[in-house]
């Protein structure tokens, strides 16, 4: 069957046609669009990923490394106690080679002894009464060594370098 359309009508279906038409490519750049915008975020979430992955085998190794240098530091910190108790002796000891004690018996010699306490019980040893030592105050005056049975004094030690 064929049908007859006026000017009119026809005028009218070819501007729907066309508006139609229209219509499909605005739809389609739409659509491409859309496409490179997914391409994009795509892409965009694939790099993303990669930097997160390295992100994480950095942070790894950062934390490997701060495990490392936490055990140093803490060797390192039992190292300067140990360095501290090390230099504690070294001075006692050099304080200690800086004066001697010296014995005496009624004035004389009897020994020379490392520290005032050894000395002491040297005396004892032979024969001194344990409680019979007392200190004099300083710039109080001595009374005679050949007046005292036993005594103590203490001398610095000088040595040439």
């Amino acid at each position: 069957m064929i049908r007859i359309i006026g000017s009119a009508a026809l005028a009218a279906l070819q501007a729907k046609a066309d508006a139609a038409q229209a219509d499909a490519e605005a739809a389609q750049a739409r659509a491409a669009a859309a496409q490179a915008d997914a391409a994009r975020h795509r892409d965009n979430a694939t790099a993303a990923a990669s930097t997160i992955g390295k992100l994480r085998a950095a942070l790894a190794r950062a934390e490997g490394e701060l495990a490392v240098l936490r055990a140093q530091a803490h060797l390192d910190a039992e190292d300067r106690v140990v360095l501290r108790k090390l230099l504690s002796t070294a001075r006692k000891q050099t304080t200690a080679r800086n004066e001697v004690a010296v014995l005496l018996r009624h004035g004389e010699l009897h020994s020379v002894h490392a520290t005032q306490q050894a000395a002491e019980a040297a005396a004892v040893a032979d024969g001194a009464p344990p409680q019979g030592w007392v200190s004099v105050a300083a710039g109080t005056p001595l009374p005679p060594a050949a007046d005292v049975p036993w005594r103590v004094t203490v001398l610095p030690v000088h040595t040439e370098r």
